[in-house]
């Protein structure tokens, strides 16, 4: 927190046992310094190799306001929290060498981040803020599979601006829920016909694992383009079936549109 104890990230959305945090990633020097005091040594080894302001200001900012929920969340300080690293570098909380069950993931875009939180579960989130860009169906043609491509040709200024975000935060919150990155090239699914003309929350299924079902939530409002996907438990994957120490992984990479 900042001198006089203001914070910069507040409640922004609570879907289930899932809570989603905004963090306010405005120019703020007292905020940044007081940011950089969260981080440990090896993140300030990581925020000194940013070159330029923005994303130095937005690794800080979101960092330090993961550590400060977590260590909430967790019944512990910031000294005892560390974060561990599995395939694909999804991080996962350690708390004194232990690995914790909590999940949570992040993501950020201009002035706005989101985190994610949940007690044991794979989920993913992204924020974007919207950007016209000059060729929107040309990008759509690499991310976006037929349907999706057909709905964004058909729509235009504004509504094609914000359905191109909408479509592009889906399928980020999904692939980081998923956990495997890119490696999924994302035009190989589609996000449910509902979600192309206005539907906040849907349920889905990738095609080449379709026994998993996923919860997705249009979390977009006027400042920007944001999308929540985390994983249903069937009976036979409840938590309380998991073994009690099996890390669940979070992450809080971002991969911005264009």
């Amino acid at each position: 927190m900042t001198p006089s104890g203001e914070q910069w990230w507040s409640p922004f959305r609570v879907v289930g046992d899932v809570t989603v945090v905004h963090v306010d990633l405005a120019p703020d020097s007292a905020r940044e310094e007081a940011a950089f005091d969260w981080l440990d040594l090896n993140e300030r080894d990581r925020w000194r190799q940013f070159l330029v302001d923005r994303p130095r200001r937005q690794f800080a900012l979101c960092r330090a306001a993961l550590r400060a929920n977590l260590c909430e969340r967790l019944a512990c300080t910031n000294d005892q929290l560390a974060f561990g690293f599995l395939e694909h570098g999804k991080p996962f909380a350690i708390v004194d060498g232990t690995p914790s069950v909590a999940s949570f993931n992040v993501s950020h875009s201009g002035m706005h981040g989101l985190i994610a939180f949940a007690p044991r579960r794979q989920l993913g989130v992204d924020v974007e803020e919207r950007v016209a860009r000059r060729d929107l169906d040309g990008i759509g043609e690499t991310v976006f599979g037929p349907r999706e491509q057909l709905a964004l040709a058909e729509s235009a200024g504004n509504r094609k601006i914000h359905l191109f975000f909408t479509l592009w935060t889906i399928k980020e919150a999904l692939i980081k829920a998923l956990g495997t990155g890119f490696s999924l090239n994302p035009s190989r699914f589609e996000v449910p016909a509902g979600m192309l003309y206005g539907t906040k929350s849907e349920s889905f299924r990738f095609p080449h694992a379709p026994r998993a079902q996923w919860q997705i939530e249009d979390l977009g409002e006027p400042r920007f383009a944001a999308a929540l996907a985390y994983k249903l438990e069937s009976p036979g994957n409840s938590a309380a079936n998991r073994p009690a120490k099996e890390p669940v992984a979070g992450s809080d990479s971002v991969v911005e549109a264009g």
